[in-house]
């Protein structure tokens, strides 16, 4: 296959371009830096006013589209700057890809719009699955939602449309593991908030398996939680690491620590919400990690 993508050079997207690669598969990347190629990778500059992508790549062959670009969600405070750049990338992104698709003389069969479970908004109570509406009550839902309703500019019929809601992705050395461990390596760590808000995750390499399973099936179409089956409270998630790697759990990170340190960002620690990927559970997808202690005890030990 021929699979063009955007984030590839980021924490998800770099492990989901290894795996296509060690496949055999020919990666079309869309990257800030200079186009080049490196061997069954070819990085493509883009998002550039003269918009040469477009032309360039229109009579390549693209088999798949996975749009994944946008400005880190959960790096630097929220200013009102930085929430501008978070929602524009998205934006800008997703209707260039769009763009270079709608000029492709050969369209691909699918087209996977990359988003999160942020989509939902924040509820203790509510169980949300894929067919689930948002409650567009936090910054995090607002940028899902638009972001995953600008892919409605794409009006090819005949081009399958997936949107994968991710949850927070789980790998020892980047993204949210990696930050949440900090404290424990410190043998400080403990109850973030309340500890009852809930923690919808996914094992990197599920994730990576999902991708794959979503481009291979082609009966599935629309919103898909990228989740495992079984979201933990905050608690219980701490009380595993501190299990798994023999460290305390003992201090505290109340709200007000967590307001003064990330400001409104706090809310991606304060709060949760319980994601089920009810549509994967229905399908013939293995998730490999399915509860959280087998994903942290592969991760940590």
């Amino acid at each position: 296959m021929n699979i063009l993508i955007s984030g590839g050079t980021g924490f998800i997207g770099s492990h989901i371009v290894n795996h296509f690669e060690q496949q055999g598969h020919k990666l079309l990347i869309l990257t800030r830096g200079s186009t080049r190629k490196d061997g069954q990778r070819e990085y493509i500059q883009w998002l550039t006013d003269q918009k040469d992508e477009v032309d360039y790549l229109s009579e390549r062959k693209v088999d798949v589209v996975i749009n994944l670009a946008g400005d880190p969600i959960d790096q630097g405070r929220w200013s009102s700057e930085k929430k501008e750049r978070i929602l524009n990338s998205r934006i800008n992104a997703t209707k260039r890809m769009i763009e270079i698709v709608n000029h492709l003389e050969e369209k691909p069969e699918v087209f996977i719009q990359g988003s999160a479970i942020g989509y939902y908004g924040y509820s203790e109570e509510e169980k949300f699955t894929d067919r689930s509406l948002s409650l567009i009550n936090s910054f995090p839902s607002e940028v899902c939602d638009v972001w995953e309703n600008t892919l409605h500019h794409l009006n090819h019929s005949d081009i399958r449309k997936v949107i994968a809601r991710i949850g927070i992705v789980l790998h020892p050395r980047e993204g949210a593991l990696a930050k949440l461990l900090i404290p424990y390596r410190l043998w400080a760590g403990g109850k973030v908030a309340s500890g009852s808000q809930y923690v919808s995750w996914i094992h990197l390499e599920d994730l990576v398996s999902i991708i794959d399973y979503l481009i291979a099936d082609r009966t599935i179409s629309g919103p898909v939680n990228v989740t495992a089956p079984h979201p933990v409270t905050m608690d219980e998630f701490g009380r595993t690491i501190a299990s798994i790697i023999s460290r305390p759990y003992w201090f505290p990170l109340t709200e007000w620590m967590l307001k003064v340190a990330f400001g409104e960002k706090s809310i991606i620690l304060m709060k949760g919400s319980k994601v089920l990927p009810e549509r994967l559970l229905n399908s013939s997808f293995t998730f490999n990690y399915p509860t959280v202690r087998k994903a942290l005890s592969n991760l940590l030990e």
